[in-house]
C-alpha cells in the first residue's frame, strides 16, 4: 500500500469532509439511522480540527501583527488578517457542526 501523497496528506489535516458519510436522496430510514449513528461516532475528531484552525489563525493573526510593524505596505498585512478571520469562522463552522452531532437528541 502506497502512503498518501503530501497534497493528499494536507488535505486530510485541515479538512474532515473525508470522515463523513453522506446520506443518499432516496434513503430508507434504516440507512439514515446508519449514516447518522457513522457520523457522530467519526464527530469525536472534530475538536481536534477546531484545534488546527484556530492555531493557523492565531499564527496568521500573529503574523499580520508583527508584519504590520515592519512592511511598508499594507496588502501583505491586510491578507493575513483577512486569513486569520477565514481561518476562525472555518472553526466556528466545525464547532456548530461538531455541537450538531454530538448534542443532537435522536429522533423516536
Amino acid at each position: 500500500m502506497n502512503p498518501p501523497s503530501l497534497p493528499t496528506l494536507l488535505y486530510r489535516y485541515f479538512f474532515f469532509g473525508w470522515l463523513f458519510r453522506e446520506l443518499p436522496p432516496n434513503a430508507t430510514p434504516f440507512e439514515r439511522g446508519l449514516v447518522l449513528h457513522h457520523n457522530r461516532r467519526q464527530a469525536v475528531w472534530l475538536p481536534k480540527y477546531i484545534m488546527r484552525w484556530l492555531w493557523c489563525g492565531l499564527l496568521l493573526y500573529g503574523l499580520a501583527g508583527m508584519a504590520e510593524l515592519g512592511f511598508g505596505s499594507i496588502a501583505p498585512v491586510q491578507l493575513a488578517y483577512a486569513a486569520s478571520a477565514a481561518c476562525m469562522s472555518i472553526a466556528i463552522m466545525i464547532a456548530t457542526a461538531w455541537v450538531g452531532l454530538m448534542h443532537r437528541p435522536d429522533r423516536a
